[in-house]
């Protein structure tokens, strides 16, 4: 797998996670911005799992298996905009919060993702 987008997603994912939990301390729900900031971590999330599973279909091999890889591939593309959606139905600070909680739980499944792959 691609260090460099692990790596990337990581970034964007904690750079989110940091911007959302300031949000959240200053009492303001996720607006418009923080959803285009979501967006951006959702596409390199799917630019990883369209990588995983194109370099699982050439023949390389995770350490762990492909199974297990490809879940917690899936898991990180929806970690984010599951914690987009329920912050839409949540429209308080605590919105704001659960957007940052699911970008930090894709930075944690990103480590997770390098190990398994076998880094």
């Amino acid at each position: 797998m691609l260090d460099a987008l692990t790596v990337a997603v990581s970034v964007t994912a904690l750079a989110l996670a940091a911007w959302c939990g300031f949000a959240a301390f200053r009492d303001q729900p996720t607006k418009d911005w923080h959803f285009a900031g979501m967006a951006v971590v959702t596409l390199l999330a799917l630019a990883q799992l369209v990588t995983g599973v194109v370099q699982l279909a050439r023949g390389e091999k995770a350490d762990e298996g492909a199974t297990i890889f490809i879940a917690y591939l899936v898991g990180a593309f929806a970690a984010v905009p599951a914690a987009g959606f329920l912050s839409l139905t949540e429209r308080t600070r605590w919105g704001s919060a659960t957007v940052a909680a699911g970008a930090v739980v894709l930075a944690v499944l990103e480590v997770r993702l390098h190990d398994i792959w076998g880094g």
